[in-house]
């Protein structure tokens, strides 16, 4: 009698450890997590540009607004030949002809037709320096062109999204330190990490390139790289 009560006590007892063990499970699998946003900004100087200019001219011949168009090229070429070198990406391809009407002042007038012939010049200058010298030589000869503030780059502007991101994840561990000591935990490792909306590059105060008098870039001002991320962080 005695066996078989011992017996039965030590299969009661097992289960119970093991009952508890079952139950230990779900919370030993569930470690305790902090989901947390982390935000850089980098600030820097454009020192690139990326430069696009067209030359056109209109005939009722099409040979000759063509050659007009060549003789325009033949004198860009020579105005830029000392800086050249200092292009880069240069690229002025072929001729591009078509055809367009002409608008009329009445119903009775006849409609002309007159040939366009246009010629597309495009270049980065890694030396802001360049441009006025540039913009000079194409007002010369007529050339148009547009300059705004999305045209201004960075050299090294992967380095600086680099350098944004380490800082917003930086940021986020810092935050979740933060949260960690308070809860009076620590911050333990990465188990998610997810990069919000890539790269965000975007202006600072005014634009970045103030146009003279003269039509010349006289001031080009700061811009930003804002990188966000959001973590799943483990606390301990």
């Amino acid at each position: 009698m005695t066996k078989t009560f011992s017996a039965a006590a030590a299969s009661f007892l097992f289960s119970r450890k093991w009952l508890t063990l079952v139950l230990l499970l779900p919370a030993l699998a569930m470690a305790a997590e902090i989901n947390l946003s982390g935000e850089s900004r980098v600030r820097y100087l454009p020192d690139s540009a990326r430069l696009q200019f067209t030359i056109t001219a209109e005939h009722p011949d099409a040979s000759q607004a063509s050659a007009q168009v060549r003789e325009t090229m033949a004198r860009w070429r020579d105005g830029i030949a000392d800086v050249r070198d200092q292009l880069v990406d240069y690229s002025d391809a072929a001729v591009n002809l078509y055809q367009r009407q002409l608008p009329v002042r009445s119903a009775n007038e006849k409609r002309e037709t007159v040939a366009v012939a246009s010629q597309t010049i495009s270049f980065e200058v890694h030396n802001l320096e360049l441009i006025n010298p540039l913009l000079d030589e194409a007002q010369a000869l007529g050339i148009q062109y547009h300059l705004g503030p999305q045209q201004f780059f960075h050299s090294r502007e992967a380095e600086l999204q680099r350098q944004a991101l380490a800082g917003a994840i930086a940021d986020a561990r810092s935050r979740c330190e933060f949260a960690a000591g308070e809860l009076g935990m620590k911050c333990g490792k990465v188990k998610t990490l997810n990069i919000q909306d890539g790269y965000r590059p975007g202006p600072v105060m005014m634009a970045e390139a103030r146009m003279g008098a003269a039509d010349t870039v006289s001031e080009v001002g700061p811009r930003e790289l804002t990188a966000s991320v959001s973590a799943t962080f483990e606390l301990r």
